[in-house]
């Protein structure tokens, strides 16, 4: 089982492919990237990939420290 970025993964097969591997379109791929999403792609033994966004929990407490943190 090997784990990388999605921005690994999509460099290594490609946007269009890595979307079809996941599941996705090569834009959702693309609009994650964009946005710096902490996405987690894992391939396993028998050559299948999921991926895993890791996110702050609970989330809206997460935004309200960063709307705290940041000048507005």
């Amino acid at each position: 089982m090997r784990q990388i970025t999605l921005s690994q993964f999509a460099t290594e097969k490609g946007q269009t492919k890595a979307g079809n591997l996941l599941g996705m379109t090569q834009s959702s791929v693309n609009k994650a990237l964009q946005a710096g999403r902490d996405v987690f792609v894992t391939e396993h033994a028998d050559g299948t990939f999921t991926a895993e966004e890791l996110r702050p929990f609970p989330v809206q407490s997460a935004k309200r420290t960063r709307r705290r943190i940041l000048p507005s």
